[in-house]
């Protein structure tokens, strides 16, 4: 699977680790940065570009970290289309798969450890969305978000 990585400097050694796990688990990953620790970067432009490139299908998914997980799930859930989980437990990584649908899944460097983190990563990865029930209120979601968009447009 092509997976598409980011972060901010608070989250870079996060990022890092993350990427050389998902490499293990035999996947592709696309690093959109941050670059370096050094370096401050504002996450959003990130998370934009990642979830962008989700919709174009460059990438399958996506996994943003910054501080607290909460500012890249915001900033990628406004790119049209894009379900962006905050997950710091297996459990909700496996439902924001499973139960939702997720493109992205986000968390927060400053919330939980990178042990976890890739425990996290690895239950969302080998989750697969099965619809039933959650297919119908994913349409839900996918409808409301169209109206939403049509209205912004007048």
């Amino acid at each position: 699977m092509k997976i598409g990585l980011g972060s901010d400097h608070n989250a870079f050694e996060m990022k890092e680790a993350i990427k050389e796990y998902i490499k293990e688990l035999g996947h592709e990953v696309y690093d959109y940065g941050c670059a370096d620790s050094c370096s401050e970067i504002d996450y959003p432009e990130v998370a934009f570009q990642v979830a962008s490139d989700i919709n174009a299908n460059k990438i399958e998914r996506g996994i943003l970290v910054c501080g607290t997980g909460i500012g890249v799930a915001i900033a990628a859930g406004k790119v049209p289309g894009i379900r962006a989980a905050l997950c710091h437990d297996v459990y909700s990584a496996e439902r924001a798969q499973k139960s939702n649908n997720a493109q992205v899944l986000t968390m927060g460097a400053k919330v939980i450890g990178i042990e976890l983190a890739k425990a996290v990563v690895k239950t969302y990865l080998e989750s697969e969305f099965t619809g039933g029930n959650s297919g119908r209120k994913i349409q839900q979601i996918s409808d409301r978000e169209q109206e939403f968009l049509k209205g912004a447009s007048v």
